[in-house]
């Protein structure tokens, strides 16, 4: 045991907030980028919202962002069950990218859109798995020649999980023809339910119909069985 003397407690400040087209955690990615149709800004707050802070930042087309789990409960154990292992076998927690660690840190990468620096800052990014309201403590420019490593063990996740076929229902599919954004939330929710957001312990169960939040609707999806494999069809699409 290190004979090091260690402070109390550290204190951060969040430098903004994110609004994204997750207003719900449940459905979203595990893993960023997994979703590149999902759309988000990162809000900068006083006195953090300086222009002079991101001038530079539109060289960089990708950022990793330090940011906190305040969804999750505080508690933690050293033993998590990872979604990627059927939500039964358990690994330390260090050796997951579970919520619920000690610190409720995580770490995104994520692309960069655009920047808006007309009042205040405004970051627009791609392919974020952030929950409406996250509160974001760093931003770091992502550096490939450094930082991508495709020799790298991955441990028990060594590949994107599976794609699913995803259908929609003549309903679902009327009311995203009647939308001006329906080519893009058609795109998300494709994307979205094709990784099967299901609770692991679920999966395999009766076709029970799900609801997942995007945007300003609930999304009802249900998993069909198919021979050997399964396939996603969304039900209903409704005004949340």
């Amino acid at each position: 045991m290190s004979e090091l003397p260690l402070p109390d407690a550290v204190t951060l400040s969040p430098i903004g907030v994110i609004e994204s087209d997750y207003p719900d955690k449940f459905g979203i990615p595990r893993q960023p980028g997994l979703a590149p149709a999902a759309r988000a800004s990162l809000v900068l707050v006083p006195p953090f919202d300086d222009p002079l802070a991101v001038r530079g930042l539109e060289a960089f087309s990708h950022l990793w962002l330090t940011f906190v789990f305040h969804e999750s409960p505080e508690r933690w154990t050293p033993l998590v069950r990872p979604p990627r292992l059927g939500g039964n076998a358990r690994v330390g927690v260090f050796a997951s990218r579970s919520t619920h660690r000690p610190n409720r840190l995580g770490l995104s990468l994520v692309e960069l859109l655009a920047i808006d620096t007309r009042r205040g800052v405004r970051l627009t990014l791609a392919g974020a798995d952030l929950v409406s309201g996250t509160p974001v403590l760093d931003i770091k420019p992502y550096l490939p020649w450094a930082e991508s490593r495709p020799e790298a063990r991955a441990g028990f996740a060594p590949e994107a999980p599976p794609q699913l076929a995803v259908a929609f229902n003549d309903e679902a599919a009327a009311t995203l023809a009647e939308r001006p954004d329906g080519d893009s939330l058609r795109e998300l929710i494709i994307q979205l339910l094709a990784q099967d957001p299901r609770p692991a312990y679920r999966k395999g169960a009766e076709a029970r119909t799900y609801g997942v939040r995007l945007r300003d609707v609930d999304v009802r999806f249900r998993a069909l069985a198919a021979g050997e494999s399964t396939r996603m069809e969304v039900v209903a699409i409704v005004a949340a």
